[in-house]
């Protein structure tokens, strides 16, 4: 999944280095997985076999985990369920995608916005010596 890129050249890259384990069964699958990933564009792999894992680096403009594991999973490859595996997993993910979203956002300037939120807010503010008290109670001796 390609990312915009800015008008303005082509952005820094946001450098992801990450790790895709894989389960026990079916024995030789990490070496079949490497040989997938390698066909993909803007993509670093070093597969370990000895621990059923795959170590990618990655352009966050290019992919993410999610993106990666998706691919494999649809390929038919089984990634690793265990509880912590799985936590670890959806916290990438989140990260990942929060990261894009925020890559995605417009640019503001924080402090213009603020004023501009002090200035609406004061100016529907009612402000200096107002008094709902009539005039004639106001001056009662």
């Amino acid at each position: 999944m390609r990312r915009p890129l800015e008008t303005s050249g082509k952005p820094e890259p946001i450098r992801k280095e990450r790790v895709i384990r894989f389960a026990e069964f079916p024995p030789g699958q990490v070496a079949e997985a490497a040989d997938f990933l390698a066909g993909l564009a803007d993509l670093e792999i070093a597969p370990n076999a000895g621990e059923r894992s795959i170590a990618v680096i990655y352009d966050l403009h290019e992919h993410s985990q999610e993106e990666l594991e998706s691919a494999l999973e649809s390929m038919g490859f089984h990634l690793a369920c265990s509880l912590l595996d799985k936590l670890i997993r959806a916290l990438i993910y989140y990260s990942e995608e929060t990261e894009i979203h925020n890559l995605d956002a417009p640019r503001r300037l924080l402090k213009k916005s603020q004023n501009e939120a002090y200035t609406r807010a004061w100016e529907r503010h009612p402000h200096g010596d107002h008094d709902d008290t009539p005039p004639e109670w106001r001056e009662y001796k």
